[in-house]
């Protein structure tokens, strides 16, 4: 990532899957390729960045892929991680998720087209793109902004480093900015301790079971007392410390899973990111192929509209 007057650049991480995601079951299937093909995820996305680089103009974009949705030493620590997602188990590589039928042709037209305009396209083998956003954010040594739908990141948030997250609610025209003071007033919890309550919570979403009896308003109550996930394990040992009896017996019997939940929940933060160049680009890299992927695919009005605004 360049470092160069890094203090005044500011770094946009997309979430892309989630948002191509997004960009699927709210554009239309009927926008559709010269030959038929739908191409509502691309078009969509490609109007989300349009609108993002509008709104916020970031000096280094990286779209941050799930080269593995779905890592085997996540599978290891807790079984059922995304179990229920599963379309089909594989010998060698990561498991095949389900995802829409006339979506899954879209991925790699998106991911042709980011390459031809010269956005950085950064997925890593073993791990998800959470954990791609998670490194680049540690290495940042500028203002963050994280576009995703994944509440996940939510524990990435840090006022003092400039990080935040940006959570579409509508397109990505109303966006939540996600800060300290938001979470605090939300959840009772910085950005490190949303980890803790998402671990303590649950996510059915993902497959993590939490602490039996342990809701949201639970954990928020139980880290303001105690501080963090540790705080809390320690007052399970303490006779004194201020804790039903149901409380404790369930935190005690869910040991084995909060031992190895918080590698789980916690996104990485030493992925070995390739050198990349992450500045966003004002013309495309490859104008030719950008072209040809057009006129195949139809891009239309999305791809000259975000044209248009990179060089600007």
């Amino acid at each position: 990532m360049r470092s160069v007057t890094a203090q005044t650049r500011r770094l946009m991480l997309l979430d892309t899957a989630s948002l191509y995601f997004r960009a699927y079951f709210g554009v239309p299937e009927s926008v559709k390729a010269p030959d038929g093909t739908p191409v509502n995820a691309v078009r969509g996305l490609l109007e989300f960045i349009d609108r993002l680089v509008k709104d916020h103009r970031p000096d280094d974009l990286v779209a941050c892929m799930d080269a593995d949705w779905r890592p085997q030493w996540r599978v290891d620590l807790i079984p059922s991680y995304k179990a229920h997602r599963v379309a089909a188990l594989t010998e060698t590589g990561p498991d095949e998720e389900e995802v829409p039928d006339t979506l899954s042709p879209q991925v790699p037209v998106i991911e042709e087209v980011l390459d031809a305009l010269g956005i950085a396209r950064v997925g890593v083998a073993g791990y998800e793109a959470d954990d791609v956003i998670g490194t680049f954010t540690g290495r940042a040594s500028g203002p963050v902004d994280i576009v995703t739908g994944d509440r996940d990141l939510y524990q990435l948030v840090d006022d003092e480093r400039g990080v935040r997250v940006l959570y579409p609610l509508k397109g990505v025209g109303t966006l939540q900015l996600t800060d300290e003071a938001w979470l605090r007033e939300k959840y009772g919890v910085d950005g490190p301790g949303y980890a803790d309550l998402a671990l303590l919570r649950g996510d059915p979403s993902d497959g993590l079971p939490g602490v039996p009896g342990i809701g949201e308003k639970t954990a928020a109550k139980l880290l303001a007392e105690f501080g963090d996930l540790a705080g809390i394990m320690a007052a399970v040992e303490d006779p004194g410390a201020k804790l039903t009896p149901s409380q404790r017996k369930r935190l005690d019997e869910s040991r084995p899973y909060i031992a190895v939940a918080p590698t789980v929940v916690k996104v990485a933060g030493d992925v070995p990111l390739p050198e990349v160049d992450t500045a966003l680009p004002h013309a495309p890299r490859h104008p030719a192929a950008l072209d040809e992927l057009a006129a195949r695919w139809g891009l239309g009005g999305s791809l000259n509209r975000l044209l248009t605004t990179l060089s600007a």
